[in-house]
């Protein structure tokens, strides 16, 4: 089982959820947890006023399928890596289902590296072909309960993983050094890192780039990140300088700066407990 399970604001901060906007997340099935982080569903009901959307960076791709779509073939689009957060203000209802995969795997569906859809949204259809509309198909056939959906998505994930090969493996340098980066929590440099795999840091870079679409010191961020959020919704400190101080970071200021980087709010305005007055 993985060490690494990333967090959404939805999940975070449950108090933002009403009526009018319900998010869920669903594990995958032991047999495919290497490869998807979980399934999700979001209902959003703003025909009376906009509602916000938060998205953070993960450390994932994700594959979303519009459960209302004004067309079959744009029902179902890829969200590339994104390196920093997201505030989407939507003003009309919308159901939608997302995969959400690690980026070191997602390869093995997509048939493509994961850096090929960093920062973008590619329609599946474009991507896979009448394949990708068939299973759009397949899905919205279900309609929108995620009962209903899980299984058929489980069942072509486990037929695609099953039939690829090892050729689409990646580099080994990938593969190895994200089982550090997630065993250490992202609180690694990138020197221990190319030490660690016998490699130069040019090299770990250059790799990384390729396969991944992104560097390692900026996914170790990610990865260490969304370790601190993990800590702070299951085991709140004292103080905010403490979270700092056991994940690696140089003071709070430097925490701080993070979450104002990949989360677009202060500590303060997300996690409500005593000792929110400290970090602003």
């Amino acid at each position: 089982m993985r060490l690494y399970r990333p967090l959404q604001p939805p999940i975070i901060q449950q108090n933002i959820m009403d009526s009018n906007y319900k998010y869920n997340e669903y594990l995958p099935s032991s047999s495919l947890m290497r490869y998807v982080a979980c399934y999700w569903t979001v209902d959003i009901r703003a025909s009376d006023t906009s509602v916000e959307h938060r998205v953070i960076p993960d450390g994932c791709l994700d594959i979303i399928f519009d459960l209302r779509p004004s067309s079959v073939s744009s029902a179902a689009f890829i969200t590339g890596f994104m390196p920093g957060y997201e505030v989407m203000r939507l003003s009309e209802d919308r159901s939608l289902f997302g995969i959400r995969f690690y980026l070191e795997t997602v390869h093995r569906v997509l048939k493509q590296p994961a850096s090929s859809f960093v920062g973008d949204r590619v329609l599946l259809e474009d991507v896979w072909g009448m394949e990708g509309r068939l299973w759009s198909e397949h899905i919205l056939s279900a309609g929108v309960a995620a009962a209903s959906i899980i299984p058929i998505v489980e069942s072509k994930l486990k037929a695609w993983f099953a039939a690829s090969d090892t050729a689409k493996n990646l580099d080994s340098v990938v593969q190895s050094g994200m089982e550090y980066m997630y065993a250490s929590r992202g609180n690694l440099s990138i020197g221990a890192l190319a030490d660690k795999l016998s490699y130069s840091e040019r090299h770990l870079r250059r790799t990384f780039q390729q396969a991944l679409g992104i560097s390692p010191k900026e996914l170790l961020h990610i990865i260490k990140f969304q370790s601190v959020l993990l800590n702070l919704v299951h085991f709140p400190p004292s103080r905010f300088a403490e979270i700092a101080a056991q994940h690696g970071y140089y003071d709070q200021s430097h925490l701080i700066h993070s979450f104002n980087r990949y989360y677009g709010l202060p500590p303060s305005q997300i996690f409500k407990t005593a000792h929110s007055n400290e970090a602003t």
